[in-house]
């Protein structure tokens, strides 16, 4: 039951700089968003979460405000921070064995990037092919035409799976051979890149597979 936007999830993230209150609920929105909000294992919300970012301003530095030269590199730094908080909720899922990234570019828009970023997340085909090491390369096309991007032009359409293309040209990637799938899927960490070839917004989202274990803890969790 893990997907930000009300999930089982709490986060907690503090520092002593001194920030400025409109400027430290910014960077928490904005943070937030690309970081937590970006993350899924089932798609399933529960009723609670939260993230919180906390500037106490011990250290009394000067207080940051929207113009401050200083700003960009404490941006950096909480980034990181997020991220790695967010990602280490994905690869403690229920019986992850693959933390998966999925990038989507050359989108028309945020919304249709995260549109495909999540039906290709949430795919219990592709989740299952991922825990399997299968380079299943239909089960990811299926999910991406099912996503409900108007026009999409299968020819334009590139799905990469690491450094190996899978799809091009309306169909599977000449040069693509199995055993260099085979080699990406038996990794721990797999990117999968879609590119729609029809904008120029990029948009990313992390995951991981579906295991036996998952089924297991969520089918007994209550007893």
């Amino acid at each position: 039951m893990i997907r930000p936007n009300m999930a089982t999830m709490l986060g907690f993230i503090a520092t002593d700089a001194n920030i400025a209150p409109d400027v430290l609920a910014s960077l928490a929105s904005e943070l937030g968003e690309a970081s937590f909000n970006r993350i899924t294992i089932d798609g399933d919300t529960s009723t609670n979460d939260a993230c919180m970012l906390i500037a106490s301003g011990q250290s009394g530095g000067p207080e940051i405000a929207a113009d401050s030269p200083s700003l960009p590199k404490l941006r950096d730094a909480l980034r990181e921070v997020f991220l790695e908080l967010a990602h280490a909720i994905v690869r403690d899922g229920e019986g992850a064995t693959k933390f998966v990234t999925i990038e989507v570019s050359r989108a028309t828009s945020v919304q249709e990037a995260l549109d495909v970023a999540y039906t290709v997340a949430h795919s219990p085909l592709v989740k299952t092919a991922l825990f399997a090491s299968d380079p299943n390369w239909g089960r990811i096309l299926a999910a991406v035409g099912r996503a409900g991007v108007a026009g999409l032009d299968l020819n334009a359409l590139e799905i990469w799976l690491g450094d190996v293309c899978l799809v091009r040209n309306g169909g599977r990637a000449a040069d693509y051979s199995e055993s260099r799938g085979q080699a990406v899927m038996d990794g721990e960490e797999i990117t999968i890149h879609i590119d729609l070839g029809r904008g120029n917004v990029s948009e990313r989202v992390w995951t991981c597979d579906f295991s036996h274990d998952y089924v297991t803890i969520n089918a007994e969790y209550r007893t």
